[in-house]
């Protein structure tokens, strides 16, 4: 199976299949409400700057699509949304484009239809302790015209791939020299695992800008590769999707575990403007969704504009709701823990940084 065509059966799986099975624990914090807000709802102000660039409210469209002919017209779509609507767009995997030319047109698009955005450059962290380094992560950012460079951890989901690198090794060395290399920030991504505080510690010791936690609660990559495993009848990779699919920290418990310094994004089951408030509240600078966004992408532009504005009209309505008139309001809004999350910053003895 090429890179080229392992892209397409993740997005194929990801539209049709219930890979979600996971909860983020953002049910387990409670917004108070401001019955008298003393605010006008329409003059609240939801823009935010995250990795050096301002963006109208705190979203980003995280990695979607790689590099691959048949995705131009979702990437073209994904990119005017991010441009007209004046958020973030990430992109998927550059390995692909970077080994084979052939394909950076898929990617490219992204720079043309997005020249103003926030562009995020991605390359995987299983490559840099393969060789990749400072002239790739450069390449990958000149590709898109990047204004800042995602490095993706996702150990689990390669264990699990039917063609997956398990070499992990000196990937923190390789980030660094990379960081301190290119002038452009540099943000570290799970992929749907989440970030300890441990974790957090080693990647701040990097000189990173930022921390994308990841966490479980949505799309659950072990279950997309047992799907593709299941399709290739290969039973021991279909066990370890199963065995492993709830394996990581939930997104909520991750955006507590990981602030303690670099900016934060929250994703990982990112489901509509309440999670993006609570995110925000818990302590994250900017936030993404995929999979909601992947059904609007393959049909049209409108409609996808339609979803991510949705979300939009739904925190401002969070904001209007706990009387934040701006961001700094609503990262020092009130709010109740209770449940799990509050058990977990218990045995953990974390508190919430604010």
């Amino acid at each position: 199976m090429t890179i080229k065509n392992r892209k397409l059966e993740h997005i194929a799986i990801c539209k049709n299949y219930d890979i979600e099975k996971n909860e983020t624990l953002l049910g387990d914090i409670k917004l108070l409400h401001n019955a008298v807000p003393e605010i006008n709802k329409n003059s609240i102000d939801t823009e935010t700057t995250f990795l050096d660039k301002k963006i109208d409210f705190p979203f980003i469209i995280p990695a979607i699509t790689g590099g691959h002919p048949d995705l131009i017209e979702i990437n073209k779509r994904l990119a005017k949304a991010a441009e007209e609507i004046k958020i973030g767009i990430g992109v998927g995997s550059q390995r692909a484009a970077i080994e084979n030319p052939e394909l950076e047109k898929s990617l490219k698009i992204v720079k043309e239809k997005a020249p103003n955005a926030l562009k995020i450059a991605n390359l995987g962290a299983p490559q840099l302790s393969k060789g990749y380094g400072v002239k790739e992560a450069k390449k990958a950012i000149e590709m898109i015209d990047a204004d800042s460079l995602a490095i993706h951890l996702n150990f689990l989901q390669e264990a699990i791939q039917l063609e997956g690198d398990t070499e992990a090794k000196d990937v923190l060395g390789t980030i660094k020299k990379i960081k301190n290399k290119i002038k452009e920030p540099v943000i570290v991504k799970e992929t749907g695992q989440g970030i300890t505080r441990e974790t957090a510690k080693k990647l701040k010791k990097t000189n990173i800008d930022a921390i994308d936690v990841s966490g479980i609660g949505g799309t659950s990559w072990p279950l997309v590769e047992k799907i593709r495993a299941n399709n290739e009848n290969i039973q021991r990779k279909k066990k370890l999707g199963d065995l492993f699919s709830s394996w990581g920290i939930p997104t909520a418990a991750s955006i507590i575990e990981a602030n303690i310094g670099p900016q934060i994004m929250a994703s990982g089951g990112i489901r509509n403007g309440i999670d993006i408030a609570k995110s925000v509240v818990l302590g994250a600078d900017c936030t993404g969704a995929a999979t909601p966004l992947l059904e609007p992408a393959t049909e049209d532009l409108e409609s996808l504009k339609n979803k991510i504005k949705l979300f939009k009209e739904e925190f401002r309505l969070a904001m209007f709701l706990t009387g934040s008139k701006n961001i700094k309001q609503l990262k020092n809004t009130q709010f109740v823990l209770k449940g799990r999350l509050k058990n977990w910053t218990t045995q953990r003895n974390i508190e919430i940084n604010r």
